[in-house]
């Protein structure tokens, strides 16, 4: 796949950890798991920019983008329109798919809730990131399941396990 991965990280997110692996890695299972499979084999650039910032950025975003003023552990931010996503073979310039941005405090307080590490929750939270630049979401019950099976068969393809199996 030519998928082109722009990371920014602050300071507060280890600088041990390989987060551009991590991004590229989470992003190329969630594609295989899609309705947008091609996207792993056509020859055209596909870009997710990845944001790893602190909890105050993400409640700035979220509060501006989604008119609520409060921290939340991943924002997806859409660029490409389902039609581009179908038409994504058709030679052309890259394509951009959107911006993931996660909160540092909150994606390590999830973590330690579930008992991971905080470079497989961050897996799991850009698997999520990723299948709502590819036109996912959970408003209804069909979507959420749809998503969440997706997301589960995207992780197992990481070797991690289902994060949803112990969540009550």
């Amino acid at each position: 796949m030519m998928l082109e991965i722009a990371i920014e990280a602050d300071e507060e997110w280890d600088s041990s950890s390989s987060w551009e692996q991590l991004a590229r890695d989470a992003a190329g299972a969630a594609v295989a798991e899609s309705g947008f499979p091609q996207l792993a084999t056509i020859d055209r650039a596909v870009e997710i920019s990845v944001r790893f910032t602190s909890d105050d950025e993400v409640r700035a975003l979220n509060a501006r983008w989604r008119s609520k003023d409060k921290p939340t552990n991943v924002l997806s931010f859409p660029m490409a329109a389902k039609d581009d996503l179908h038409d994504a073979n058709v030679l052309g310039p890259e394509m951009l798919l959107g911006d993931i941005v996660l909160a540092h405090t909150i994606c390590a307080a999830e973590a330690a809730e579930k008992g991971v590490t905080m470079e497989e929750h961050a897996t799991h939270l850009l698997v999520h990131g990723t299948l709502h630049l590819l036109g996912y979401d959970h408003n209804g019950d069909d979507e959420a399941q749809d998503m969440e099976a997706r997301e589960i068969r995207a992780l197992a393809r990481l070797g991690i396990r289902d994060p949803y199996k112990d969540a009550a």
